[in-house]
């Protein structure tokens, strides 16, 4: 059961056409632990939280013209939750298991210059997911010469 005081931190909450399928397969799919389903009289989800590590997950229903489902608006995202494993997390499973639960995989797998590996799905509803594990710790210098940028902690830097 939920906790009655969350810690300091950013969640994020994303709406469904059919938010209880959605619960199910986050957890199927992506591995996400349910927390809590808060059910209207008539049985309907009216909240719900899933975690994954330290982070939360809301889950809920469209419920205003400015909460919408992708499915909703032509599969458009306005973000999308990036989703970090733990170290030595096998990503490559883990992508195979999403693929399993039926996510359309839109990125397979793939290191990147900054060292973590990546990949993006999108789940039954359009929602876009991008999961990524740290393979090779770099440093800002080493990720600024393989990438050709500049890390700064400001912009005014």
């Amino acid at each position: 059961m939920a906790e009655s005081h969350r810690p300091k931190g950013l969640a994020s909450a994303v709406s469904y056409r059919d938010s209880k399928a959605a619960y199910r397969w986050l957890e199927e799919a992506f591995g996400f632990e349910p927390l809590f389903v808060l059910l209207d009289e008539d049985g309907n989800l009216a909240h719900s939280e899933m975690g994954y590590g330290q982070s939360v997950v809301m889950v809920g229903n469209e419920w205003s013209d400015d909460h919408r489902s992708p499915a909703s608006i032509g599969g458009k995202n306005t973000q999308s939750v990036h989703v970090q494993l733990g170290a030595g997390e096998d990503i490559d499973a883990h992508c195979d298991r999403a693929r399993g639960a039926g996510a359309a995989i839109i990125a397979e797998p793939e290191t990147q210059f900054y060292g973590d590996r990546t990949y993006r799905a999108k789940d039954p509803e359009g929602h876009i997911w991008t999961f990524g594990v740290t393979v090779e710790a770099k440093t800002a210098a080493e990720w600024d010469a393989e990438g050709g940028f500049t890390t700064k902690t400001r912009l005014d830097d």
